[in-house]
């Protein structure tokens, strides 16, 4: 149980990485921020990062490599929340943009 605590809390920085940075960059005032381009590269970098762990843990729970399925699971679900919040994003952006471009000026 300990285990699945510690793996939980290493999802905090790829799920509010994104909103983190973007509130620093927005409170930076007069500092040099970030390009928006780069933070958003940050974020699609960890969800795939936590894909490419969670496809090494189903990997090693079906070998039988030592993975133990709360483990495998964690995984799983860290990964599919990290692409829900990507892809919530991603749809905000669309819509912004849709928005913008239907204004008349």
């Amino acid at each position: 149980m300990q285990a699945g605590l510690i793996s939980m809390s290493a999802v905090t920085p790829a799920l509010s990485g994104l909103a983190g940075s973007a509130a620093a960059a927005a409170s930076a005032g007069s500092q040099a921020a970030a390009p928006f381009g780069d933070l958003l590269t940050d974020a699609v970098g960890q969800v795939n990062q936590l894909e490419n762990q969670a496809h090494a843990a189903v990997s090693g729970l079906m070998t039988g490599t030592g993975v133990d399925v709360h483990q495998a699971m964690i995984a799983t679900e860290k990964a599919s929340m990290a692409f829900e919040l990507a892809l919530a994003v991603r749809n905000k952006a669309v819509q912004a943009y849709q928005q913008v471009m239907g204004m008349q000026f």
